[in-house]
């Protein structure tokens, strides 16, 4: 077996990672073909491959994704090769100011979760909001139109302005993803 990475995730994160009676961590390595080895003392996950690099890398993002918030599920949409996982940092768009970033994550996550499912809802994405770090998950076009939203929000442009943005273009995202599925011309 070739060891292709180690990741580290945060320590609340193992648990779900490894799932009840191991099922996550074992789903992952079929899916996979990998092995994974969890160490729980410095959160790291080190990825073996076993035959199959392209669904080795599907694995990493998987475990990644999970170390990024997103439940187990929705990180297994990762094996789908038209599907990916982006992560943007809060991080690069404020000062070293703790507080700007809490202020920050608190606009893209919305009251009650509002900004976040209107995103989702209009880009056919999942997002995950985790620690310093905005973690998205889609296809190709869709997670395009997100990263925008998600970026215009960190940039302080107002929610009603981003909403617009994604309104705007919802039916060019619609279109664009049903001529990639049936071949445009």
């Amino acid at each position: 077996m070739l060891d292709i990475g180690s990741i580290k995730i945060p320590f609340s994160r193992i648990g779900v990672l490894i799932g009840k009676e191991g099922s996550v961590k074992a789903k992952i390595e079929e899916e996979g073909k990998v092995k994974l080895e969890i160490d729980s003392e410095n959160a790291t996950v080190t990825v073996y491959q076993k035959n199959d690099p392209l669904k080795a890398l599907m694995a990493m993002n998987a475990v990644q994704a999970i170390g990024r918030g997103f439940n187990p599920d929705k990180a297994m949409f990762l094996f789908d090769d038209s599907i990916q996982l982006i992560v943007i940092s809060i991080k690069e768009f404020v000062k070293k100011d703790t507080k700007r970033i809490n202020e920050i994550r608190g606009r893209l996550i919305g009251k009650d979760g509002h900004t976040r499912e209107i995103i989702e809802d209009l880009t056919g994405t999942y997002i995950s909001i985790s620690g310093n770090t905005v973690s998205i998950i889609g296809d190709f076009i869709s997670i395009q139109y997100a990263r925008e939203a998600v970026n215009m929000i960190l940039q302080g442009r107002k929610h009603k302005t981003v909403y617009a943005y994604l309104e705007k273009n919802s039916g060019e995202l619609k279109f664009r993803k049903m001529e990639e599925s049936f071949g445009g011309t």
